[in-house]
């Protein structure tokens, strides 16, 4: 897979539950700057950020509610989860990435447990 770097790219939703592939923005935040911002000091988000490496997130300071999708390291989805604001998540097993978005935008992507992602980087 490489050594990620921060940047912009497009995720691939290759074997969603609405079947097909489906297209979505996204930001990389590869470096230890990038991930520790994340979300922070948003109002929304267009797409979805990727922290990595990462296993775990909180969502302390943040504006709003977001959907967490935990990623192993062939980028398969192994946990989503809905977080509100002010909430430590659990480290996860296996975990090499977290995927977030807007609370509510991966169930409208048909992303889940399973599914299998690509990235292009720009």
């Amino acid at each position: 897979m490489g050594k990620w770097r921060d940047g912009r790219g497009r995720l691939r939703i290759v074997d969603g539950e609405r079947g097909g592939d489906r297209d979505v923005p996204v930001e990389i935040a590869a470096s230890y700057r990038a991930r520790t911002r994340g979300l922070l000091g948003r109002d929304g988000i267009e797409g979805a950020v990727l922290l990595t490496p990462a296993s775990s997130i909180h969502t302390f300071r943040m504006r709003f509610a977001i959907d967490v999708a935990y990623l192993d390291r062939q980028l398969t989805v192994r946990a989503v989860r809905t977080m509100r604001p002010n909430r430590l998540g659990r480290p996860r097993l296996r975990a090499r990435h977290v995927l977030e978005a807007e609370a509510g935008a991966m169930a409208g992507w048909g992303l889940r447990p399973g599914a299998r992602l690509t990235i292009e980087t720009c």
